[in-house]
């Protein structure tokens, strides 16, 4: 029996977001402390793990607490209005369970991973965002297996991790230039971890680069093998399970903000007439941010899709639009709220420095208008 099956197996979603009302000021007091001293918002992932928010999503049978996937873009959301940086870390392993757990019901893969993450209570660490088509790094077949060397940039949790989720391109005598696909436990010789991540925003996500320098993988660790800079049929799957819940923090923010601001407004004995137009301007830009975002999930529809070419493209466009929204949304509370916004001790300076980090997921504005123009016209 898993460790966590008595406590959270049996236990519906409204529970896991009832938590959150629980712990909220616990979060939130160690996030802004996180965030003062740049370091991992450790205080809060004993937290969830303790209530295991990290093993939630992972079906029953295999010892979770089968939380739908929509629930968990929910409970993101709402962690995300207590410590945006503790709900962009955990998307990032959620985004990897999940991508699992479509294997698993879809395919008939993933038990084992999916099993460890609960025995053992594991924190997933990935670098697939980063590396997208071409990956990076050197790979060198030896005896039983492959070295392999490389800079991971944007590992988000790796101050923590227990397993990093990544690729590295290898030149095969026969089949050419390919990536390969594979885990590796973050405490395997040969594995550091920088101190750089010292940033904009986002400052308690823990995402330190990590590099290897002719870390051993087995042969048998490698889980999947493809040609380099071709967009596999599979990649349509992460793009769907992982946007959806990489994006939940920011909605959270954009929440966030447009409470701060309407309280702040409501508080004043007079306001300005623009302030009124300004949080009419908040609220469509939260709603367009709220509504494509909802429509991401459908799209994901609790795992339960298939991969198909046009609908990775679907989610990239919604991720774009959701992530300008977004800002827009805080840029517009700063404008409205005025100059005491300015201020760090005011909250809204925190979630405006936090979601600056959602342009930088995968693709980038320019990168998903060329991707999908591409499509298009193919």
């Amino acid at each position: 029996m898993n460790i966590h099956e008595n406590k959270v197996t049996k236990t519906p979603s409204k529970h896991w977001l009832n938590i959150k009302d629980q712990l909220g000021d616990q979060l939130a007091a160690n996030g802004i402390a996180h965030d003062k001293a740049d370091t991992f918002v450790a205080d809060n992932y004993k937290l969830l793990k303790k209530q295991g928010y990290l093993t939630a999503m992972i079906p029953k049978a295999l010892g979770g607490a089968e939380v739908s996937f929509t629930d968990m873009c929910a409970i993101l959301v709402k962690i995300a209005q207590y410590c945006p940086s503790t709900s962009l870390a955990l998307s990032m392993h959620q985004h990897l369970l999940a991508a699992n757990i479509w294997k698993y019901k879809h395919q008939g893969t993933g038990e084992e991973l999916l099993r460890k993450v609960v025995d053992e209570n594991l924190v997933l660490v990935s670098t697939g965002a980063r590396d997208w088509l071409d990956s990076n790094g050197t790979m060198t077949r030896t005896d039983n297996g492959y070295l392999v060397s490389a800079k991971k940039q944007f590992a988000s949790q790796s101050a923590i991790g227990d397993l990093l989720v990544t690729s590295i391109p290898f030149n095969d005598p026969e089949d050419g230039w390919q990536v390969f696909h594979f885990t590796v436990s973050m405490k395997s010789d040969g594995i550091q971890l920088l101190d750089d991540w010292h940033t904009l925003g986002m400052r308690g996500t823990g995402s330190q680069t990590v590099t290897l320098n002719n870390v051993f993988i087995p042969e048998d660790s490698i889980v999947m093998k493809r040609a380099k800079g071709e967009f596999p049929l599979f990649w349509n799957v992460v793009l769907t399970v992982a946007l959806p819940l990489i994006m939940a923090p920011y909605i959270g923010i954009a929440e966030k903000a447009m409470k701060i601001t309407l309280e702040k407004s409501k508080a004043k004995q007079s306001r300005p007439l623009h302030t009124t137009f300004l949080l009419g301007e908040i609220y469509n830009s939260l709603t367009l941010a709220q509504v494509l975002h909802k429509d991401m999930i459908e799209i994901a529809n609790n795992l339960d899709f298939e991969a198909d070419e046009r609908i990775g493209v679907e989610i990239l466009t919604r991720k774009t639009l959701v992530a300008n929204a977004c800002k827009e949304t805080v840029s517009k509370a700063m404008e409205t709220v005025g100059g005491q916004s300015f201020y760090r001790i005011f909250e809204l300076e925190r979630l405006f420095r936090d979601v600056q980090a959602v342009s930088f997921h995968t693709l980038t504005e320019k990168h998903q208008h060329y991707f999908t123009g591409k499509f298009l016209l193919e």
